[in-house]
């Protein structure tokens, strides 16, 4: 009688870790710890550089002019 039991409890237990592992992995659509990060394009690091001050408005407009044309090509 016992025999038709051995499948119940912690065998579910398992299972929905096992789920719920796989669609943390896979399916969370935010960056979780260990994932690889979207590299940055030219212009995003261009806007940060001048945000924090690294390069002055001329610099930063003829830079921004730059990469605008070189993409046009």
């Amino acid at each position: 009688m016992m025999d038709d039991w051995y499948f119940g409890g912690m065998h579910w237990i398992w299972w929905g870790l096992w789920i719920i592992l796989i669609f943390w992995i896979f399916l969370i659509p935010y960056p979780t710890p260990g994932q690889k990060r979207k590299k940055d394009s030219a212009m995003e690091i261009l806007r940060e550089r001048f945000a924090r001050g690294e390069i002055s408005k001329e610099e930063f407009e003829q830079r921004k002019k730059l990469l605008r044309e070189n993409k046009k090509k």
